[in-house]
């Protein structure tokens, strides 16, 4: 029997039995007042990644994926050690989004060319398609319940659907498909985090906020960035992630910082010289960011066209989770 036929087998049926996957992505345990060294180490520049790398997905084995957006590939390396790198050939130009399950699914955008969602294993150089899509995904998430979201930026709307339906049924989850600024609408989503109660926060670039939108809402509640609503000026968020206390973690692309939430409100984590650059305190465009298991910061340093790693400092006050 054809290897494709076997995998697609042995995957759907492990759906069919186990339908909660264990969640594939680190939510450490941070201190409110935990800091991160001013100064990344570069695991990976252009060379290796390409020009303007997007995508970035941070596993917990500390396995990191970036898509190389020019070279039609998935670059993969272990906790972050860039000698021990191998890639996976794709057809997937111009990707910006990738997310990777606990079986070891790699979902990456593969919307410029083709219009979908596509499916790849370390183990296979062919892929699988999961969702059709009228454009770029520009977040892709997958949730404990096997359903898969994307953010659609240029149709202003985030769709899912679950991942081993066989038929293409998307239902629209937030946005309305025009761009606005009003609770119910976004205008330019890019990235995406589902939470295990199923909330949805969404990086909502152009109204330069994050929407929380509970399970089963329509109706966005802002909770960062926004103008007066929260005390954090954001310009052009285009990654969130959550801690392990659901603090925020948000990647500010046009301010080129990352900042984070507390109980003290939003602070600047890394990138906090209020400019862009080169040096390796600085950030220039980031995009995407991930935790490793340790609370260590991965961010795709777009402009850099280099994935930076800023260390956990100083966590004294708690214990490590994942």
């Amino acid at each position: 029997m054809d290897s494709k036929v076997i995998y697609i087998f042995i995957y759907h049926a492990y759906n069919i039995f186990f339908p909660f996957a264990d969640i594939s992505y680190n939510r450490p345990k941070l201190s409110p007042l935990a800091t991160w060294s001013s100064n990344a180490t570069t695991i990976a520049n252009s060379n290796l990644v390409g020009s303007n790398p997007y995508g970035l997905y941070v596993d917990s084995n500390d396995t990191v994926y970036v898509t190389s957006y020019t070279e039609n590939r998935i670059i993969i390396w272990s906790q972050g050690d860039s000698n021990s790198s191998k890639s996976i050939t794709t057809n997937t130009l111009y990707s910006v989004s990738i997310f990777v399950t606990s079986f070891g699914e790699i979902f990456v955008d593969n919307g410029y060319t083709y219009g979908r969602i596509d499916i790849y294993s370390l183990n296979m150089t062919n892929s699988t398609s999961t969702m059709f899509i009228p454009t770029r995904c520009f977040g892709i998430f997958v949730d404990i319940n096997n359903t898969i979201y994307c953010s659609l930026y240029s149709h202003h709307q985030i769709v899912a659907k679950f991942v081993n339906d066989t038929i293409d049924t998307k239902r629209i989850v937030a946005g309305t498909g025009c761009a606005g600024n009003d609770t119910y609408m976004l205008f330019g989503p890019i990235g995406i985090f589902v939470d295990s109660n199923f909330n949805l926060y969404v990086a909502d670039y152009f109204n330069n906020r994050v929407q929380l939108f509970r399970s089963g809402q329509l109706n966005g509640t802002t909770v960062a960035g926004g103008g007066v609503s929260t005390p954090i000026t954001l310009y052009g968020p285009t990654s969130v992630v959550l801690d392990a206390d659901d603090h925020l973690f948000i990647v500010d692309h046009r301010n080129h910082r990352i900042v984070g939430s507390g109980p003290n409100g939003f602070r600047c984590v890394v990138g906090c010289s209020g400019t862009n650059g080169t040096s390796a305190s600085e950030l220039n465009y980031p995009w995407a960011m991930g935790f490793d298991s340790q609370g260590n910061i991965y961010v795709t340093d777009s402009s850099n066209g280099r994935i930076q790693k800023f260390a956990l400092a100083d966590n004294s006050s708690s214990m490590y989770l994942t």
